[in-house]
């Protein structure tokens, strides 16, 4: 146990397991494929937002707006098919919108000076607002994620004989497939922005850097690191994976709605699962493989308290104690680390 807790993933691990096999014991529903498949937009989606707001806060920021990003793409990328332009544009498009976004906040922070806390609630309703403007309040059916219906043949055997029946079978174009609305594209880009953050984190200068500059920033500073640069980097890359979750979500669910309220609790869980996985708000020490599990973690609770019909106002609650079990969790383990020659 003493091994298990000096890895930085150690309490979320051990808190996950144990939430997986409550609800597993509790309702013999859980651990099902159908159940599974309803567990993944719970979780996935917050990953990969989760994943991004690590980097940030390694190096000592937040980012407060992105989901006000994570609603604002998908309308954009509503906007720009409407001039004619084809799917694929319309992604890179509406990408390069959100990663505007997060540059802005990066300058405003790391140059003008401001807190990333101030400078990012203030894009956080500025970007909702203009989302509502765009959007008439009206929701909008995503491009690329109509449903064709198809007339197959399909052999069945009835008494004994084969036969063959027309049945009616619902298809989305590959576009969607891929960015959404497959069974599993979102988990499987999530494990895609895990595993390359991971690696940026652990062994690039980009992740060594931004743990210099969250641990010690006027001491990075004098060691030659640009340290605005890096901020204004982690901060375009954790706009540009919202903006890429919004287009994920929205092809899922083939329209998106402009609800700024939902965004917002949105932001909520993805900084939630960053912290439950073990990343400080103090900057210099952070997981994404932590964050992973931290939305995994989430996704579980809240699956299993639907399973279990625990009313939904609960959520929040157990949210919030779990909150500060896995802070109060994740100073133990780092001074467990500490005596153990991990830090």
């Amino acid at each position: 146990m003493r091994r298990l807790l000096t890895l930085r993933e150690g309490s979320i691990v051990v808190v996950t397991i144990l939430a997986i096999a409550y609800f597993a014991v509790a309702n013999d529903r859980f651990l099902t494929s159908a159940n599974f498949k309803t567990l993944l937009p719970y979780f996935a989606p917050f990953a990969i937002l989760a994943v991004g707001e690590v980097m940030l806060m390694v190096a000592g920021e937040i980012d407060l707006s992105i989901g006000s990003v994570y609603l604002f793409a998908p309308f954009m990328f509503y906007e720009f098919h409407q001039l004619g332009l084809p799917l694929v544009v319309d992604l890179l498009l509406c990408l390069v919108c959100a990663a505007l976004i997060g540059a802005l906040n990066g300058v405003l922070t790391a140059v003008v000076g401001i807190s990333s806390f101030i400078v990012t609630l203030g894009t956080l309703l500025g970007v909702g607002g203009l989302t509502l403007i765009i959007s008439g309040a009206a929701p909008v059916a995503m491009p690329g994620a109509e449903v064709h219906t198809t007339t197959e043949s399909v052999k069945k055997v009835v008494n004994g004989h084969t036969i063959t029946l027309q049945e009616q079978v619902n298809h989305v174009g590959g576009f969607a497939r891929v960015f959404g609305a497959g069974i599993y594209s979102e988990l499987i880009w999530a494990l895609l922005a895990v595993a390359l953050l991971h690696v940026v984190l652990r062994s690039t200068r980009w992740g060594m850097y931004t743990v210099a500059v969250g641990g010690n920033r006027h001491g990075a500073a004098e060691a030659g690191i640009k340290v605005r640069s890096i901020v204004i980097r982690n901060f375009v890359l954790c706009a540009l994976l919202a903006g890429f979750v919004g287009v994920l979500e929205a092809m899922r669910a083939s329209s998106v709605t402009p609800d700024t309220a939902g965004a917002s609790e949105t932001m909520f869980r993805a900084v939630s699962a960053a912290v439950i996985g073990g990343t400080l708000l103090a900057g210099g020490e952070g997981t994404v493989v932590g964050a992973l599990l931290g939305a995994l973690f989430l996704g579980v609770l809240r699956d299993g308290l639907v399973l279990d019909g625990v009313s939904a106002d609960y959520l929040d609650f157990i949210l919030g104690f779990a909150i500060l079990i896995a802070m109060a969790v994740n100073i133990y383990v780092g001074r467990v680390r500490k005596g153990s020659g991990h830090a």
